[in-house]
């Protein structure tokens, strides 16, 4: 049986942490594309100029961190969710932080378009836990 692949998008202005990420999510064989961006303004940008385009490369996971310059986590949903229905898709939001502070936590779930909140670091097996949830979500 086929695996089926994600496009992957992570947003994280830690370059280590993105190296990592995308080898550990590479390992996976789970994504058929690792976007990464530094900060959400980069993101937002691509996923604005996405759905001009037809939507191709349009992520169908993404793992936001909160703390970044630029545009944080809590700006790039803000910007997000003034586009959330142009999208012929869903597209689901994992807040990626190493903060395990309960309003961050709670902040997160006021957005709809936050499938969790998960705290760093993310291992291989989390990884694969959390995309092949996408299955599931997709029905």
């Amino acid at each position: 049986m086929a695996v089926t692949q994600y496009n992957v998008c992570l947003i994280d202005d830690d370059k280590i942490y993105q190296f990592t990420s995308r080898k550990i999510l590479e390992s996976t064989g789970l994504a058929k594309n690792i976007l990464t961006f530094f900060n959400g303004s980069e993101a937002i940008g691509f996923i604005k100029e996405s759905v001009e385009k037809g939507q191709q490369g349009l992520p169908d996971v993404i793992f936001l961190d909160i703390n970044m310059p630029i545009m944080n986590g809590w700006q790039f949903l803000d910007e997000y969710h003034k586009i959330i229905d142009q999208f012929k898709k869903p597209i689901y939001i994992y807040m990626v932080s190493s903060s395990v502070d309960d309003s961050d936590i709670q902040r997160s779930k006021e957005y709809s378009g936050v499938t969790d909140y998960i705290i760093k670091p993310i291992n291989k097996v989390k990884y694969q836990e959390l995309i092949e949830r996408l299955k599931f979500y997709n029905g």
